[in-house]
């Protein structure tokens, strides 16, 4: 496994005896805290929201016209034609559903040359408490002030689009898939403005019609709408204001009811790119001079299914990954980031939980263009999103270039020779809405990443989900089966699972099993820990105490119990863990603090190098760790988070400390941070350090205009990276990139001689978007 974890502190000061009493006391109290806390709070007649064109039984809607004249996004609703929109107001959904508010929120929307524009007025108190920590497109924005738009433009109660922008105007957007997935790396082209008024903030949101895919001739659509003020904990929603409502959970969305059918225009893009790039090899002292031109096309054959062609892929922009250290036999998960494979990846969701547990996923797009970290060179491919009525179709095929690979690779990876050859790879997945509740799909893969073998998965799969289990909870159960065939190892070529979760505020429960056969190997997907049967099962009790009780503090309380067991397809225990956070704790300034305790019981089948001096054997091993995580509130400018864990590691001690601090002044323009994360190991077999170190930092001129650094250095690779990079989105779609790459190496042999260039990477890159 591998652990997170943190410093734990004693005190070990003697007491006097009325100090003891007292603090007796209080621990009396904290442990009879889910007996004295209170319930969710309920809407009354009095103090239930009232949306517009509701009734306590249906969800709200919304009627949407065009505009009567013309809007300019400036953050300012000025224009004569937002008098005219209908307006809604969005309820307290947290801490306390349906009671009042200082921060009145009312939100019109208007159609406007085939654009959605969303118009925002968001009362505060204090307005000079308002939070801004970020100006970077998709930075972190969880301790901002922010409002949030989601659109299932496809009505069909589980995808959607996401919008969210914090009070400067940064954008962040993703893709939802379901009420619990939801990733955040989708660029979609919208833009923003934002107005700081005497009570608050005002902003305009645009949203292009050729941005979405959406139902043709229907002017039904799913919408919720969403406010967060970080330094109390308030949200405030427009549908479904419960605490058991999850804000990614469609089936509780209001209805969106367009007057006038959004038009694409003739539903084509075309978004070239020119790059130039310097590489420096220091090794030898010489320089490369290259340049490279390709693009994408898109076809939106109708509204709501896209055809989208890539010639001579590239990713020069995207961003790098976050280095990890791993202190287990297995492969860690590093998520996707590149435009191109981001684009509709939602649909590609299988199973329930299987992506965000990370237990399976049967088609993992790293693994296409993709070789251990290393670009393998996409000649073209041709992409299919979208729906056809209650069909949702999804379609990649990508043919990859031959190329060579560094020895390193060739290593890791135990290949034949440095040579790898160009191959074609397909993914395709259909599902069907059967109602409102099911969703069935099917999934198809084919191809080897390494062009080595040949390699075919299939796969069935369903998700039941409801919003209304005893009245207004969440229930949902989900099931998935799949073989892969081709050359694969010997033995049953089957693979399967279960899952229930019950995902609700005051209690929240799950289960599954997923059986993994040793003959069952997709080399298009991820599958951690492949020819094993897999059992899981946790709940956490999560009560909010009384507001005028001993612990009004606390704003949330949480006890959590897990448990994981693992044998392999002859059913000899891997491994089985058990854990326990007894102590839980969300205040209501936002700081946390969390206690956890975790038995262990790993079975190695084969040694396991930790690093290469210290080499676990064959065996069985028992150990128990204890941990403690403190962290600041996220809306605070100076924010730090200490985590560390201690005890037993196979047959020795590990201890693990990450410290992170931040800082974010001037409003968000600027950002910094580190992070340390350390591990100590003392174990028979000899002793270990293993340490990672990393920066991020940002200037920002507006949330158009960033330079953003990142430095990672860790003591395995003995490698320090730097990546630069300037964006500057001249007109949304439009961006210019200039990205300096450069790393320096650490002889391990001469542990004393400093870091010493490796190498170094220039790329200036300008990309278009034409539309039609």
């Amino acid at each position: 496994m591998h652990w997170t974890a943190l410093q734990t502190e004693q005190n070990t000061g003697v007491l006097q005896s009325a100090k003891r009493s007292r603090a007796c006391i209080l621990i009396l109290r904290f442990l009879l805290l889910p007996l004295i806390a209170i319930p969710p709070a309920r809407l009354t007649a009095q103090n239930a929201p009232q949306p517009a064109h509701s009734t306590p039984q249906q969800l709200p809607s919304l009627h949407v016209r065009s505009a009567t004249g013309p809007i300019t996004v400036d953050g300012k609703l000025n224009e004569p034609a937002w008098q005219d929109a209908e307006p809604v107001t969005l309820t307290q959904q947290s801490p306390r559903p349906g009671e009042p508010t200082p921060y009145i929120t009312e939100v019109r929307v208007l159609i406007y040359h085939d654009a959605l524009i969303f118009g925002f007025s968001c009362r505060d108190s204090n307005p000079s408490a308002i939070q801004v920590h970020t100006l970077t497109r998709d930075g972190d924005q969880s301790g901002d002030d922010t409002v949030s738009i989601l659109l299932d433009s496809f009505g069909d109660k589980r995808t959607a689009y996401y919008f969210q922008i914090n009070e400067a105007a940064a954008r962040l957007d993703g893709l939802v898939a379901g009420p619990y997935s939801v990733s955040l790396d989708w660029d979609g082209i919208w833009n923003a403005r934002t107005s700081r008024t005497p009570d608050g903030w005002s902003a305009e949101i645009w949203i292009p019609a050729q941005t979405l895919n959406f139902a043709s001739g229907s002017g039904h659509w799913g919408l919720e709408l969403d406010r967060s003020i970080v330094r109390d904990l308030t949200e405030l929603r427009w549908a479904s204001p419960s605490l058991d409502a999850n804000l990614f959970d469609m089936s509780r969305a209001g209805n969106l009811e367009l007057a006038t059918p959004l038009r694409q225009g003739h539903g084509l893009e075309f978004a070239p790119y020119i790059r130039g790039t310097m590489l420096h090899d220091f090794t030898i002292p010489d320089r490369d001079w290259l340049a490279a031109a390709g693009g994408e096309f898109t076809w939106r054959i109708t509204p709501q299914l896209a055809a989208i062609f890539t010639v001579n892929t590239d990713f020069a922009e995207t961003e790098v990954d976050s280095r990890q250290i791993n202190i287990t036999p297995f492969p860690l998960y590093f998520p996707e980031k590149r435009a191109f494979f981001l684009e509709g990846a939602n649909q590609y969701v299988f199973g329930l939980d299987l992506d965000q547990n990370f237990t399976f996923i049967p088609f993992f797009s790293r693994n296409v263009g993709l070789l251990d970290g290393y670009d393998i060179p996409i000649n073209g491919g041709v992409k299919l999103n979208g729906h056809v009525g209650r069909w949702s179709l999804a379609l990649l095929d990508v043919q990859t270039r031959t190329t060579y690979v560094p020895q390193t690779v060739v290593d890791a990876l135990g290949l034949p020779s440095a040579k790898v050859n160009g191959t074609n790879l397909l993914a395709s997945r259909v599902a069907y809405d059967v109602d409102k509740h099911l969703r069935l799909g099917t999934i198809v893969t084919h191809g080897d990443p390494e062009a080595l073998a040949s390699n075919t998965l299939a796969g069935l799969d369903g998700v039941w989900h409801t919003s209304t289990f005893l009245g207004k909870r969440s229930l949902q159960f989900g099931g998935w089966a799949a073989t892969t065939q081709g050359d694969v190892p010997k033995g049953s070529k089957q693979a399967w699972g279960l899952r229930f979760d019950y995902p609700n505020d005051l209690l929240t429960c799950t289960a599954g099993l997923n059986r993994f056969e040793d003959g069952f190997e997709p080399l298009l997907g991820f599958l951690p820990r492949p020819a094993t049967h897999q059992t899981d099962g946790s709940c956490s009790y999560r009560p909010r105490p009384s507001p005028t009780g001993p612990f009004r503090a606390i704003r949330q309380a949480f006890y959590d119990l897990g448990f994981t067991h693992i044998n392999d397809a002859e059913g000899n225990l891997q491994s089985q863990v058990a854990q326990l956070n007894p102590m839980h704790l969300i205040f209501n300034s936002g700081d946390t603090i969390t206690f956890s305790a975790i038995d262990d019981h790993e079975t190695l089948v084969y040694p396991f190098a930790i690093v290469p001096s210290v080499i676990y054997p064959v065996g069985p091993y028992h150990f128990q760790r204890y941990g403690l995580t403190l962290a600041t509130s996220q809306h605070r400018q100076l924010q730090f988070t200490n985590a560390s864990y201690i005890g037993g590691y196979y047959n020795g001690h590990l201890y693990h400390q990450t410290n992170s601090l931040n800082w974010t002044p001037l409003h968000g323009k600027v950002e910094a941070g580190i992070i340390a994360d350390n591990y100590f190991g003392h174990t028979p077999q000899g002793n270990f350090v293993e340490k990672l170190w990393q920066f991020k930092g940002a200037l920002s001129w507006s949330p158009d205009l960033s330079l953003s650094t990142f430095v990672q250095y860790d003591n395995v690779s003995l490698a320090l990276s730097s990546n630069t990079r300037l964006r500057w989105t001249f007109r949304p779609g439009d961006d210019f990139f200039l990205i300096w790459d450069r790393t320096w190496i650490r002889n391990a042999i001469q542990p004393g001689v400093s870091l010493a260039p490796d190498a170094e990477s220039l790329v200036a890159k300008i990309r278009w978007t034409f539309r039609l």
